[in-house]
């Protein structure tokens, strides 16, 4: 069993996540202290194994061969659903690949909680970017990989590198719309809204707790203008382009989409005719 488990309040384990939880043989767990919290709260009196990311692929073998000699298996990780941002999915394809049956158990998630939080959310899907890299190139890339994405992608960062996230996000565009959600479930729980370069400006330190960091999609491009479309075709097709050539040459550029360029194009080229 796959065993989602709370964010933060333990409040939050469902009954029949707590149920499946005493009901287990065994718990696979990322940190035995963490979880040992988690079972008094279910009243389980399971025993834990540890199951994290550097022993994983080592212990998906052991917990097969368990489960083959028929005890039942709950795998959870410290917060939220296993083999999401955190270890579980290597298990999960070990156990599938032996043809054992995988049941889970779902919860409270942190992309979800925040998302919904930020007041981002559209309506018509969302992507999960996962940790954050650290070096300045990388962070580059992520934030060139997310202007591609037409809808609000959620990050998780370390309350330590918060500050430095929200300032590349803020340099590459400052009026992108970002929440900073801090602590979800918890007692301090924070929702921190606005644009980039604001949220820039409002958190240059450390902050406390998990950080989950929405980000907005970029704003859709303005439409050209027809004016000025038609000015920066006519002299492609005065030196003899085809108006599909010509079209092509302003969506590369970046002035239009290539549909919008190719109908002034055509105009453009029955007005000179």
């Amino acid at each position: 069993m796959v065993v989602a488990t709370p964010i933060g309040t333990l409040d939050d384990l469902s009954p029949r996540a707590a149920q499946a939880l005493r009901d287990a043989d065994v718990v696979a767990c990322e940190d035995t202290r963490r979880t040992a919290v988690l079972l008094r709260h279910a009243g389980s009196s399971a025993p834990m194994v540890p199951a994290h990311r550097h022993n994983e692929a080592r212990r998906a073998a052991d917990l097969v061969r368990r489960m083959q000699d028929g005890a039942t298996v709950a795998l959870v990780s410290d917060a939220g659903m296993p083999g999401v941002s955190d270890p579980g999915a290597r298990v999960v394809a070990a156990a599938r690949d032996a043809a054992l049956p995988v049941t889970v158990i779902p919860g409270p998630g942190a992309v979800e909680t925040a998302l919904v939080a930020s007041g981002l959310a559209t309506g018509t899907g969302y992507g999960f970017a996962g940790f954050a890299p650290r070096k300045a190139g990388e962070i580059a890339a992520l934030l060139a990989r997310l202007d591609a994405w037409d809808a609000p992608a959620v990050v998780f960062e370390s309350p330590h590198r918060t500050a430095a996230l929200l300032a590349a996000i803020a340099r590459h565009d400052p009026a992108r719309p970002v929440a900073v959600c801090r602590e979800l479930t918890k007692v301090h729980e924070e929702v921190l809204c606005g644009t980039a370069g604001d949220l820039a400006t409002r958190v240059t330190g450390s902050l406390k707790g998990e950080v989950a960091v929405v980000i907005a999609p970029p704003a859709a491009p303005a439409p050209p203008d027809d004016e000025a479309l038609a000015a920066a075709i006519a002299p492609m097709l005065e030196a003899g382009m085809s108006p599909a050539r010509a079209a092509d040459v302003v969506a590369a550029l970046g002035a239009a989409p290539r549909n919008a360029a190719y109908r002034a194009a055509l105009a453009a080229a029955r007005d000179s005719a």
